[in-house]
């Protein structure tokens, strides 16, 4: 069993992480270079910079929307991201297992703080996972892993938080620390080929859409090419 830890902590690591980050700089690039060609094609080449800015940041901080639609489940929603993003990248054994693997580390979590984000991530999990599955226009829209990712992200946080927080024997707590280990080497690898990949992408978001709408002189004959439809009545 150590020698599987061994083998998860360290090479499977160093693996998994670099496939995300690889997968995710190819979308960024691919993102920007696809946005660049509809530039140049765009017939109108003006961008409304300060409202593309103004929006990316709201859309980043989105703070003005905790009143619209569903302002609770916005909530949970954000609460849980926080978690997702602070315990994996703060946790004092985290630190250390990036200082081992790629030699280099940072600050961390207070214990308390630790506790209390992993616990609070846990349960906004489960609470994403039902406020999607019982709302009825959130599951027309969603997709299976819309549900699956929820669950997956939790196996992480819910063997972690035994292994560090529960008392068991050695050998339990071994097969828990293995699952927690290949769990988050797995969805290293998982993140750049899902939806997961817009933590990268939103910063363009707003750009792209504003781009898309610029439509090109061709675009109208190239639609109707697609559709079948070049020459038939309006």
């Amino acid at each position: 069993m150590e020698l599987w830890l061994d083998a998860a902590k360290g090479p499977l690591f160093r693996l998994c992480f670099a496939i995300m980050i690889l997968g995710l700089i190819r979308i960024f690039l691919l993102d920007i270079w696809g946005a660049y060609k509809a530039y140049r094609k765009a017939g109108d080449k003006t961008m409304p910079w300060k409202l593309i800015i103004s929006r990316s940041i709201e859309w980043l901080f989105p703070v003005k929307r905790f009143g619209h639609n569903r302002p609770f489940y916005s909530v949970i929603s954000i609460l849980f991201h926080v978690g997702l993003l602070l315990v994996p990248l703060f946790l004092f054994a985290h630190v250390q297992l990036w200082r081992e693997s790629l030699g280099f580390g940072w600050i961390t979590l207070p214990y308390q703080w630790a506790f209390w984000l992993t616990l609070s991530t846990i349960f906004f999990a489960v609470a994403l996972f039902f406020g999607r599955l019982l709302n009825k226009s959130s599951s027309f829209i969603s997709r299976k892993q819309d549900y699956l990712w929820p669950l997956i992200l939790l196996i992480p946080f819910v063997t972690g938080f035994v292994c560090a927080h529960l008392s068991i024997n050695p050998q339990t707590y071994q097969t828990f620390m293995l699952i927690h280990v290949l769990s988050g080497d797995i969805i290293f690898v998982l993140i750049p080929f899902t939806k997961i990949a817009h933590c990268v992408l939103m910063p363009l978001s707003q750009v792209v859409c504003t781009i898309a709408w610029k439509f090109p002189p061709e675009t109208d004959e190239a639609v109707c090419s697609t559709l079948n439809k070049k020459g038939a009545p309006v």
